[in-house]
């Protein structure tokens, strides 16, 4: 079977030494620091750079290859680290609002799980990248929209983003609770790591919920709580 980007995989044994050497990534990065830099983002923009280095150059890449789960730890790192930090360091064009960035953002995360696309992601670097793309970017609009634009906190924004928390919970059921295997390219790949297929994907849903759901739940209620603040102060 042909790998995906970030493949071949790599077993427990090997995974230290399973860095992504590709020079394009990498010269993005350095561009994007440089931006970042100039547009003296400070540590906002380090965050990002740096979590875009895990999810792209580390390990982790190829952990990708051989777990589901660590594609999903992958997703979180993506939506809920790099793009807020992103934002907070370059927050995108003002108009682009919250509800167009969250429903992207929430068509992409379902995408992602759709055993055909996955299929197509894993035969097609294209795929792979535009499938990247499609997560990152709304997300990264998204979060300007909610934590940088005029109405930051806003009480509206609040219930979207416990829609967006919703998605990631339900996203987790299904993968916690499905009966059968839905990704069979990392049957092999979770044999190298001591995990059937099927444990391999529960723990997939538990992530999803537990660093996916529950601190998106949480920021959610924060901003309901000081939206209505300012609100009833208005």
């Amino acid at each position: 079977m042909s790998q995906p980007y970030c493949g071949p995989g790599a077993a427990p044994d090997e995974i230290w030494a399973a860095w992504n050497p590709d020079p394009v990534v990498l010269a993005a990065l350095a561009l994007l620091a440089a931006a970042l830099w100039r547009r003296g983002s400070g540590k906002a923009g380090l965050i990002a750079v740096l979590a875009l280095a895990v999810a792209f150059v580390s390990p982790l890449c190829a952990l990708t290859v051989s777990l589901f789960s660590a594609r999903a730890l992958h997703h979180i790192l993506l939506a809920g680290v790099a793009a807020p930090a992103l934002a907070l360091a370059w927050p995108l064009a003002r108009r682009v609002t919250a509800q167009a960035g969250g429903a992207g953002m929430a068509l992409a995360m379902v995408a992602w799980h759709l055993p055909p696309v996955y299929d197509a992601i894993w035969r097609s670097d294209a795929v792979y990248w535009l499938m990247q793309g499609a997560l990152l970017l709304p997300a990264w609009a998204f979060w300007s929209a909610v934590l940088t634009g005029p109405r930051r906190a806003a009480v509206g924004d609040s219930f979207l983003t416990i829609g967006l928390a919703g998605l990631m919970g339900m996203l987790g059921a299904v993968l916690t609770f499905a009966p059968g295997v839905l990704y069979i390219q990392h049957v092999d790949g979770a044999a190298a790591w001591g995990l059937g297929a099927l444990d391999d994907q529960r723990l997939a849903g538990l992530i999803l919920w537990v660093p996916g759901f529950l601190p998106m739940a949480a920021f959610a209620g924060w901003m309901l709580r000081r939206g209505w603040q300012r609100d009833f102060a208005a």
